[in-house]
């Protein structure tokens, strides 16, 4: 079965809360991630508010009536935000280039898929779906260093690591999408 792409961009996501929790728990909770339910009932709890943020966006993957994985996106505030891993973002990118790439474009939240999903090309459908329509191309996510198979898949992808972290560090990595016009800009790893 091909699964359904819906995309929601107001509250009407609240809906499928409880499904999204699910589906966050199931992608979140092995290595090297290592999420636990406290932390799929904090993504829940979040939903409220980030179905507000200016250019919310979020894509549903559906078999049958059942969710199997999602993303989540809104429009990144100027000035650049400081809670959350904002700080290690624009450490990485410094006040100029962050302002630049990244305020007023797409940011990519949460991209979760089911482990059995996992390989289908339905995390790759997902973020197609929440960044097709994004200003001028501009999209942005970031993931851990320590997390190399999202870290390849997201370069398969086509998208540009423009932060380096080291490897064995705990940091974080900014990606910019294929579109986005500062990608060829980005330096490149050693």
């Amino acid at each position: 079965m091909n699964p359904e792409i819906r995309t929601f961009k107001d509250a009407g996501l609240l809906a499928h809360t409880t499904a999204l929790r699910r589906v966050y728990a199931d992608a979140f909770c092995a290595p090297p991630w290592n999420e636990d339910e406290a932390q799929a009932a904090e993504f829940a709890e979040r939903l409220p508010v980030d179905v507000r943020r200016p250019g919310f966006i979020a894509a549903l993957a559906f078999a049958g009536p059942e969710v199997i994985g999602f993303a989540t996106a809104w429009t990144t505030l100027t000035p650049f935000p400081t809670d959350r891993c904002y700080p290690q973002a624009a450490a990485g990118l410094g006040p100029g280039h962050t302002a630049d790439w990244l305020c007023g474009a797409r940011e990519i939240d949460e991209l979760a898929v089911r482990p059995d999903a996992h390989g289908t090309g339905l995390a790759g459908a997902l973020l197609d779906a929440v960044t097709e329509d994004a200003p001028d191309g501009r999209s942005w996510l970031l993931t851990s260093a320590q997390a190399p198979r999202a870290m390849a898949f997201y370069r398969r992808q086509g998208w540009t690591q423009a932060t380096h972290p080291s490897p064995d560090g705990k940091g974080i990595a900014v990606f910019l999408s294929p579109r986005h016009p500062a990608r060829s800009l980005a330096v490149l790893p050693l």
